[in-house]
């Protein structure tokens, strides 16, 4: 499978479209001025300990205070992790990492378990443990990339802390981890002597900016080309691949077109789908997703797709079809948390194994962390998706003033007829001689027109004139009556 990654940069803003066999997987938006913060180290201190609910509100500098949960503080686990009122207290120095940005109205959610990653290792300073990335499967490889993280801790005088190695470790040569091992340890160093000197609130460490991660995190065996479209953010990439990871250099590529290139791959395209409830299925079929605060439905429908052998098999084939595209939806938009996909009723339980396990199959290149949990009896899938930072919707988009984010609007009918009591209140409470009504277009309409009959009952009952105008700048929900 050919991979690509492309890197386009403005002075507003960065963005990363990951490329799969000719198609958008993957799309990583940073804004100049609201920079995500994940990976972050701070030094914060506590404004308020709450006991019920095991955890803190710690002050980071943001606008919001962040949280953090008693069990991100302890060294135990489970049921072992002690009260939050023994771990800290109000006015505490606390130096936290941030693992969740604020997404919506939460804020930044924290840990003190600090890890700093690099391109083959993760360093993690409080434990002494030495992990593996499950995706290195084999075990002499395993116990190969153990031995060199030890022997480069040892040759380093390396003697608190521990390692990870990551996936991209695999087959990698032991010069290049104790490169690695070597710049953690150097940071680590920097980070150390912040810690003690700091004020509180104040940064200690801040992540690579998207396009340097995107090169450490983002960057296999399967990348062919890494493209930038900016000059100087490719003599950037150019210098921070030579240091930490030659073998990226024949990778890299500046792209000077005058066409964008993300018009070129069609990525420009496929994000304003991504933004659209409805996702079309080549069969003909649809996907319908609905994300919401607490979960994310996902609505499998057959459409007009008949097949052409029986019913059971037409269904079957949407669901396969349906459980690839989802997986790269998720993806794509970046949604997190709880998902509930309702995948079209099968009768056969191979049939529904299949699909189940194509999901699962697609979902093995996600970067982030999935975990399918199972079917339930009402045949819902329900599953889990790591969620770090906001979604694509979220990042692009804001709540519809007209209609508050519920993506309905009453009908000019229902307007009306709020229409009609609001004129009943004011004539009980107040004299005058008579009403203005400003009004969007449609509802003016529907008052002039369908409840034309209904607008001279209402005056002859008040025994006052009511007048109409049209405000063009009105929502279909917003009228004003006004005394005359």
């Amino acid at each position: 499978m050919s991979e690509e990654i492309l890197i386009n940069i403005t002075p507003m803003e960065s963005r990363v479209a990951l490329v799969e066999n000719g198609v958008l997987q993957e799309l990583y938006v940073e804004r100049t001025q609201k920079r995500g913060i994940v990976g972050n180290i701070y030094k914060g201190k506590v404004v308020r300990v709450l006991p019920g609910m095991q955890a803190a509100f710690v002050d980071i500098g943001l606008d919001r205070a962040a949280f953090i949960h008693a069990s991100e503080i302890s060294t135990r686990e489970g049921a072992a992790v002690e009260p939050i009122s023994a771990l800290v207290h109000e006015g505490q120095a606390l130096v936290v990492q941030v693992t969740k940005d604020p997404i919506a109205k939460k804020g930044a959610r924290l840990t003190t378990h600090l890890s700093i990653p690099s391109r083959y290792l993760v360093y993690m300073p409080n434990t002494s443990h030495v992990g593996i990335s499950l995706k290195i499967e084999d075990e002499e490889e395993r116990e190969r990339l153990k031995q060199i993280v030890a022997n480069a801790m040892s040759v380093e005088g390396i003697v608190t802390g521990g390692f990870i190695l990551r996936t991209a470790a695999e087959g990698v040569r032991a010069e290049e981890i104790l490169a690695d091992v070597r710049y953690l340890s150097r940071l680590w160093e920097q980070i150390a002597g912040q810690m003690n000197t700091a004020p509180a609130p104040s940064v200690i460490y801040e992540d690579l900016v998207l396009a340097l991660r995107t090169l450490r995190d983002l960057v296999s065996l399967r990348t062919e080309k890494i493209r930038i479209d900016s000059r100087e953010s490719f003599v950037r990439a150019s210098q921070f691949v030579s240091e930490l990871m030659p073998e990226l250099i024949d990778h890299l590529e500046h792209y000077p077109g005058e066409r964008p290139v993300f018009d070129l791959y069609g990525v420009e395209d496929e994000i304003q789908k991504a933004l659209e409830r409805k996702v079309a299925l080549k069969s003909g079929g649809y996907l319908i997703l609905d994300p919401a605060e607490a979960m994310t439905t996902i609505d499998v429908n057959t459409g007009a797709f008949v097949g052409h052998r029986t019913l059971e098999e037409t269904i079957f084939k949407t669901n396969l079809e349906a459980a690839t595209a989802i997986a790269r939806q998720l993806r794509l938009r970046n949604i997190g948390g709880i998902i509930i996909i309702d995948f079209i009723d099968m009768q056969d339980e191979e049939h529904r194994r299949q699909v189940l396990r194509t999901l699962e199959k697609q979902l093995e290149r996600d970067h982030a962390k999935t975990n399918i949990i199972g079917i339930t009896e009402l045949g819902l899938v329900q599953m889990t998706r790591k969620r770090t930072r906001e979604s694509l919707e979220q990042i692009l988009c804001e709540s519809c003033p007209s209609c508050q984010g519920r993506g309905k609007l009453k009908t000019p009918e229902t307007v009306c007829y709020e229409i009609f009591r609001e004129i009943l209140r004011e004539a009980r409470a107040y004299q005058a001689e008579g009403y203005l009504v400003l009004a969007n277009q449609k509802v003016v309409d529907r008052l002039l027109d369908e409840e034309s009959g209904n607008v001279a009952d209402l005056e002859s009952f008040i025994g006052r004139p009511i007048r109409f105008q049209v405000e063009i700048n009105y929502s279909q929900e917003q009228y004003d009556v006004v005394l005359l």
